[in-house]
């Protein structure tokens, strides 16, 4: 099976889900590249971007179990082109 190197973007605006979502994030730690987290706790705004690799199902439930929680939003950006190992 083939991989895909993409984006998500995560948006959180439920201080309290901070900890459910870097735990889930956790669980799919294998195929984050890169993190990058941007605070705007005067305005209770947490942005999170992640440059990811993997297969597009697992990519798919990571984003479905981040974006099931209340007070996230999250979407996934994935290139056309596959990634052979």
């Amino acid at each position: 099976m083939e991989k895909r190197l993409g984006l998500i973007s995560i948006l959180i605006t439920e201080k309290s889900c901070i900890d459910r979502v870097n735990g889930i994030l956790s669980i799919y730690a294998d195929m984050i590249m890169g993190r990058q987290g941007i605070p705007f706790h005067d305005r209770g705004i947490f942005l999170i971007s992640i440059a990811i690799e993997g297969h597009t199902d697992r990519i798919s439930a990571l984003t479905g179990k981040l974006g099931r929680l209340q007070g996230v939003e999250a979407k996934s950006v994935l290139t056309k082109l596959s990634v052979k190992h």
